[in-house]
């Protein structure tokens, strides 16, 4: 049996925020499905809607995915249930004929007003008390791991044969 090799301070660091960020994602999951079952969607619909309100823009399934961190054939899965409920509408893609561009219809427009409303007032709530410029460091971390991840998935610059099993 080989030594089991000992990770870096920075390496325990990234898999404790790596364990916490699974643990607050659980949480965040079942507080979005929560909120977002006030207005009849659910976390994952909230998610696509989302996608597009930051956007300001009507975007392709890979667009949304790629912004949300999800899977092409999850956000085509969504946008299916939002399209039979009348949530989002496909527009043609002058860029690509077989990846419609999808924009939010008006009934989709009050739904995310209506989920923001309510997140604004939740989020408040949960950030009482936590200090702005931590939270702020911790996201700009989140980012840079993301990012990272992101550049070894594509097989870029990076790239360690640490993510390599033996």
């Amino acid at each position: 049996m080989q030594p089991r090799p000992n990770r870096t301070a920075e390496g325990q660091a990234a898999t404790d925020v790596v364990l916490e960020t699974f643990r607050a994602n659980g949480g965040f999951l079942g507080a979005g499905d929560l909120l977002a079952s006030a207005v009849g969607l659910t976390s994952a619909r909230w998610q696509v809607l989302g996608a597009l309100g930051l956007a300001g823009r009507p975007l392709t399934v890979p667009q949304i995915a790629r912004r949300m961190g999800l899977t092409r054939q999850s956000v085509q899965a969504t946008v299916k249930q939002l399209l039979a409920e009348a949530l989002v509408e496909p527009q043609e893609n002058p860029d690509h004929k077989r990846s419609p561009l999808i924009r939010p219809t008006e009934l989709g427009h009050e739904k995310y007003a209506d989920l923001d409303r309510r997140q604004i007032s939740w989020i408040n709530g949960l950030a009482a008390g936590l200090n702005a410029a931590e939270l702020t460091i911790t996201a700009g971390v989140l980012r840079q791991l993301t990012s990272r991840l992101n550049t070894n998935a594509q097989g870029g610059e990076g790239r360690s044969d640490r993510y390599e099993t033996p």
